[in-house]
């Protein structure tokens, strides 16, 4: 009950704020009418704009990384496909290693650390390839989730700009009173352009979001799909306990083995 009155009394507080707002802009639409700019409005928001611009450039760059980074001339290559799989039809599982590893794109990544476990069976390599598909994963989606950090500190950064603009409108209230709405309009001005600006920031921000996640969980299935059918008839046997790529082996035989020989 209690928290129901402070919400109707909060919401009652700033109905009379904006209506004191709209007498502001009458009292100065009776001076003369004056068209405010975005520098204006920028300078009306406050100190809130400065870290909110901040955000929406971070969030530009964000979308347009994760946009590049999640297509797929960047996660599999058509030319990169194509090699390994003239190379795989060829049987030159080392060459496929080799141009696996100089290629520099996510399926490549997937295929070489998947050839370089053949030697150790079917189950070591598919494990090697579900583990370097769930890297790219965590990857991207690690990129891609400061979009939606920016989505939910935005309006944060608004509703500080809000409070902020509330205390000064009360503070002109307590010195001036309601005789000169002019005061007071800038005041109320920082309150309404810091919370709209917050909100023009995070929407956008979590729309791309949750597109940027639609594309890199399609991304990764394709990559998948594309590594699933090189490995569909791979010759586990023929190739068991050769040397394929040039992945340094850490185990060894235990020490106490060669100690009791000796």
């Amino acid at each position: 009950m209690k928290m129901h009155l402070k919400s109707t009394s909060f919401s009652a507080l700033l109905l009379g704020l904006m209506t004191l707002a709209a007498s502001a802009q009458e009292a100065a639409a009776a001076a003369g009418v004056h068209k405010k700019t975005l520098a204006d409005l920028f300078i009306e928001g406050g100190w809130v704009m400065y870290p909110i611009t901040l955000c929406s450039v971070a969030m530009i760059w964000f979308i347009v990384d994760g946009y590049i980074r999640t297509g797929a001339g960047k996660l599999y290559p058509a030319e990169h496909v194509t090699q390994l799989r003239e190379l795989f039809k060829k049987g030159d599982y080392v060459g496929a290693y080799a141009f696996a590893k100089t290629a520099g794109s996510p399926v490549a990544d997937v295929v070489r650390a998947g050839v370089a476990f053949t030697p150790d069976g079917k189950t070591m390599t598919e494990e090697a390839i579900i583990s370097e598909i769930t890297r790219i994963q965590a990857e991207l989606k690690g990129r891609s989730s400061y979009l939606s950090v920016i989505g939910v500190c935005t309006p944060m950064i608004g509703l500080v700009g809000t409070v902020t603009g509330m205390m000064s409108a009360f503070e002109t209230l307590g010195t001036s009173g309601v005789g000169d709405p002019s005061k007071l309009s800038g005041a109320i001005g920082e309150v309404l352009v810091a919370t709209a600006s917050g909100l023009f920031i995070a929407i956008p921000a979590f729309m791309s979001y949750y597109l940027l996640a639609n594309r890199i969980n399609k991304g990764i299935h394709d990559i998948t799909e594309i590594v699933t059918g090189l490995f569909r008839a791979f010759p586990y046997e023929e190739i068991k306990d050769r040397q394929v790529g040039d992945e340094e082996i850490y185990a060894s035989k235990p020490n106490w083995s060669t100690s009791s020989k000796a």
